[in-house]
């Protein structure tokens, strides 16, 4: 078995559709996506960055997840559009890890970073008399430093899993390399390192999403108490944003890797993985500025045609 990992030195990425009709509409897809993304995410952290209106934790956690957003499309799409132009399908054995290292690093810090921003809301409507010591600049930095940490160690873990298996095929069902799709090509059984996936990745997703649930509940627990129904729409309003992109992130990390295996279908879990590894994060910047009037302001206070 172990003889049989050695001479497998590279795998076959197959992309998203091994149809050959689809190469354009796939490289179009993927190339406007990565585009709107960059282009996007990059302009909210501008904003945030040059804006003195925009220096607030909240906004402060939104310049982070602008950067790992892009991060996020930058380790798996430019490698899609190149296997789309060039047909090199190709991707090293070492290389293959490093990406699927670096993608569930950024992709779980996502996460964290999400629910560090539904502490910044719970503590913007509920706790706001304490709000600057909740959500002071040491205590977000010392935040998104361990949450880095943690999923650093996780990634770990998951590549050293999969790395060590012994593999009877190259061929991935994937446009990239991910645990679900190399661990159905290994040669052994691979019922714990299944489990691992499922527990071990639940504590790392599942923890901040109960914790963004439980800020939540809180939220809309004081956003009832509220007198008046513009009272409840204006303070709800400030947490729209974030809400959305949380369900949009959500719902597809928890379709993709907490469920049975006897579910795993390759062609679904292909589609459903652009989701949150491409149209959330392409989709971020539009929520955060269309359904935001301060990141509006700022935006127009950039453009030449402007006046105060």
């Amino acid at each position: 078995m172990d003889a049989k990992n050695h001479t497998i030195s590279s795998f076959t990425l197959l992309g998203l559709s091994e149809n050959p009709y689809l190469r354009l509409p796939l490289f179009s897809f993927f190339m406007v996506a990565y585009i709107l993304c960059v282009l996007g995410n990059c302009l909210i952290f501008m904003l945030i960055l040059t804006q003195p209106q925009l220096h607030t934790p909240m906004y402060f956690l939104l310049g982070n997840l602008s950067i790992v957003d892009v991060c996020l499309t930058t380790i798996t799409v430019p490698r899609a559009l190149s296997a789309l132009l060039s047909q090199n399908k190709i991707i090293s054995f070492h290389g293959c890890f490093a990406q699927l290292f670096l993608f569930h690093t950024v992709g779980n810090m996502d996460s964290f970073l999400l629910a560090i921003m539904a502490l910044d809301r719970y503590a913007a409507v509920c706790q706001p008399l304490r709000y600057t010591t909740i959500m002071s600049k040491s205590i977000c930095a010392r935040l998104i430093t361990s949450s880095w940490a943690v999923v650093a160690l996780h990634s770990t873990l998951f590549t050293a899993m999969t790395s060590t298996l012994p593999y009877c095929d190259w061929a991935i069902h994937h446009y990239f390399c991910d645990v679900p799709a190399l661990l159905i090509l290994s040669c052994t059984d691979t019922y714990t390192q299944q489990m691992t996936v499922f527990i071990e990745g639940s504590l790392i997703v599942m923890g901040p999403m109960l914790f963004i649930l439980g800020s939540y509940i809180l939220i809309i627990r004081d956003i009832l108490k509220l007198r008046t129904s513009k009272s409840r729409r204006r303070t709800f309003s400030t947490c729209s944003s974030h809400l959305t992109v949380v369900i949009l992130f959500y719902s597809s990390i928890i379709f993709m890797y907490f469920r049975p295996s006897s579910l795993y279908s390759m062609t679904y879990d292909r589609v459903i993985s652009v989701v949150y590894s491409v149209i959330t994060p392409m989709l971020n910047p539009f929520i955060y500025s269309l359904r935001n009037k301060e990141v509006k302001e700022a935006a127009k206070k950039t453009t030449p045609c402007y006046k105060q």
